[in-house]
């Protein structure tokens, strides 16, 4: 078989280009992704090692259901980091698990709206989720984070403002593989900064990292989901509210999911949306949600940053992420590196933050901006209005009780949004009219 060039033509089989070749293409997958996926268990708590395994099976587990067509690797959702973060204010292991139960009811929702999407069709299913009802909603995802990106800022200010510079200089300016993972260069360059200028936080690092060993198993009894079977103190009704908190979220997610599908389709110049369909891809990203979040890892996601890879590389064998994710399962058996990534200063995690969640914000804008969505009329005004108010006054005063369970402001704002949208009369939105306007939902810093 004839080698063929890395980015002259479109490369649909990497064995052409050798093993040593394809090794080191799935590694840059895997380094990608890397940055965006370590920074959730950064900023919720959750195991770094546990993120990375999960990651890697979840990938594998896409892949299968999806027949192995799709390049498409699944890494941690930023959209979910506000649900961690009302159940699990100051990262606690014993409510984190809690959460952990949100997480994966959220992704038994990709299950029903795939199931959905298999019996009706992509456009009756989406009509109940126009950009009046998702845009607002990802708009407060972004805003009701905004105060831990601030905190975390506070610590060192100097040091979050230097990870701000490298994550958007190299996102404006950057060029190649550079353009492509400001993220992961941005918590590079800003935590060796702080090491060189802040002597604690380099004991801090030093101290960590000297402790944790070289091989360990990254899954911990006491973080999974089945611990709460044995525990003594078992709190059904924060277990209920975390559900109603959490699964809300999952209705931004799998808009966004669609749309990077879709993307990864145009990349790729395959039309994943028929062949292998929605129905799966949504199967595969929920299911590998919900096994995450069993075993105490974030929630998987479609990745941005690796779509961006395929564009560059032009390498569009599925086989290269499957490397990928291979390689992401070994990592995570190295407690040394776990312990690095939960060294890290608090204000290196601030600095990137408060770029990554106002983008998910004017993530939401560009979702009502691309779509047209008419503000002249009053039913639009009326949802938008009671979804970032409901959302973010509940957050920042305490959520709504209803019995035991308690319902956060993202969730409250949601219901309310997607009720409203469906009995209201009027309606302006027809999902497929606007290609780029569908798609616009990405969490993923480009």
């Amino acid at each position: 078989m004839t080698k063929k060039q890395i980015g002259s033509e479109p490369i649909y089989d990497a064995r052409a280009l050798g093993t040593p070749r394809m090794l080191v293409l799935g590694l840059q997958h895997m380094f990608a992704m890397f940055g965006a996926t370590v920074l959730v268990p950064a900023l919720t708590g959750l195991d770094v090692a546990t993120t990375l395994l999960f990651a890697g099976l979840g990938t594998l587990l896409f892949h299968l259901l999806t027949k192995g067509k799709i390049p498409a690797f699944l890494g941690s959702s930023f959209a979910f980091i506000g649900g961690y973060q009302a159940i699990a204010p100051n990262k606690e292991p014993e409510l984190l698990v809690y959460a952990c139960v949100g997480v994966a009811a959220a992704g038994l929702m990709y299950v029903v709206l795939s199931t959905l999407f298999k019996a009706f069709g992509v456009k009756k299913v989406m009509r109940f989720f126009p950009p009046i009802v998702t845009g607002p909603i990802i708009i407060a995802i972004g805003l009701t984070l905004s105060s831990s990106a601030i905190t975390n800022c506070s610590a060192n200010w100097l040091v979050a403002v230097v990870a701000i510079a490298i994550v958007i200089g190299f996102n404006m300016w950057g060029k190649g593989m550079t353009k492509i993972i400001p993220i992961l260069l941005g918590v590079l360059g800003s935590y060796v900064f702080a090491l060189i200028v802040d002597p604690a936080a380099r004991a801090h690092v030093v101290e960590t990292v000297s402790e944790a060993a070289w091989i360990g198993l990254p899954i911990h009894g006491e973080r999974t989901v089945f611990s709460l079977f044995s525990a003594a103190d078992f709190n059904s009704g924060l277990l209920v509210s975390a559900i109603f908190t959490i699964v809300p979220l999952s209705l931004a997610t799998m808009v966004e999911h669609i749309g990077d599908v879709c993307a990864i389709s145009s990349t790729v110049g395959k039309n994943y949306m028929v062949d292998p369909g929605f129905h799966r891809t949504l199967l595969g990203d929920g299911l590998a949600t919900s096994l995450a979040a069993l075993f105490g890892a974030p929630a998987n996601t479609t990745y941005g940053e690796n779509t961006g890879v395929l564009a560059l590389t032009r390498v569009y064998d599925p086989a290269v992420i499957r490397i990928a994710a291979v390689f992401a399962i070994v990592v995570s058996f190295c407690p040394k590196f776990s312990a690095l990534v939960s060294a890290m200063p608090t204000a290196t995690i601030g600095g990137v933050s408060l770029v990554l969640y106002g983008m998910i914000s004017a993530v939401g804008v560009r979702n009502v901006v691309e779509n047209n969505v008419d503000f002249s009329n009053t039913r639009n005004i009326i949802i938008a209005a009671l979804i970032l108010v409901l959302a973010i006054g509940i957050t920042y005063t305490a959520p709504i009780k209803i019995g035991i369970v308690s319902f956060s402001g993202i969730a409250v704002g949601s219901i309310v949004g997607i009720v409203l949208n469906a009995v209201m009369p009027g309606k302006d939105y027809v999902y497929g009219e606007d290609k780029q306007g569908d798609e616009s939902v990405n969490f993923i810093v480009q």
